[in-house]
């Protein structure tokens, strides 16, 4: 099971755990929000992962991504998804209004996955991926931020990416593969 209601993550990982019957939350009739009450990713995927998979009694997966921009001390950081307390787009609005003026562009997309089991055992993944701050909304593709990160790996916004080029380089990807590495040395 996933403990996410964001569909864009969900399609992400199905995709890239392509040998995983994945199920999301909302698929097994779960559709209230999930607090993240943590200081940190791994707090609130722990946080998620844990919350489903007790009431479920079944392993859970979750993730929690950030994106921390150098030239705003780490902002928005942990609250990448409620930065604006609106929409995608009013979230990465406020990001282009807040790095108005600023020369250094640079932010790292972090992404932490837990996969918690009801037997109270927890495995953590790690990924991240580094980027620029477009000056304007680039692009159609993928969710959240993409429309305003240039891909440093891709040479492009993420937003001009396809989900199977952004998946090869993501920080979704990258943590999935850091904890299906812990799994193995389990």
């Amino acid at each position: 099971m996933v403990a996410s209601g964001n569909a864009g993550k969900i399609k992400e990982i199905k995709e890239i755990l392509k040998g995983f019957d994945i199920v999301s939350m909302k698929e097994l009739g779960f559709n209230e929000e999930i607090q993240e009450t943590g200081s940190s990713l791994k707090e609130n995927a722990l946080i998620k992962a844990k919350t489903i998979a007790l009431k479920y009694n079944l392993p859970a997966l979750a993730d929690d991504s950030g994106l921390f921009v150098d030239a705003l001390d780490g902002a928005p950081g942990i609250y990448v998804g409620r930065f604006s307390g609106g929409d995608d787009i009013s979230n990465y609005q406020l990001l282009l209004k807040k790095m108005e003026g600023k020369a250094n562009r640079h932010a790292t997309c972090e992404c932490e996955i837990c996969l918690y089991l009801p037997t109270d055992k927890e495995f953590y993944g790690n990924g991240k991926m580094h980027c620029e701050i477009l000056t304007q909304p680039i692009g159609n593709c993928g969710f959240g931020y993409d429309p305003v990160l240039y891909s440093c790996d891709l040479h492009k916004p993420y937003a001009q990416t396809s989900s199977e080029e952004k998946n090869q380089i993501s920080h979704r990807k990258q943590a999935l593969e850091d904890l299906l590495k812990q799994i193995e040395n389990f």
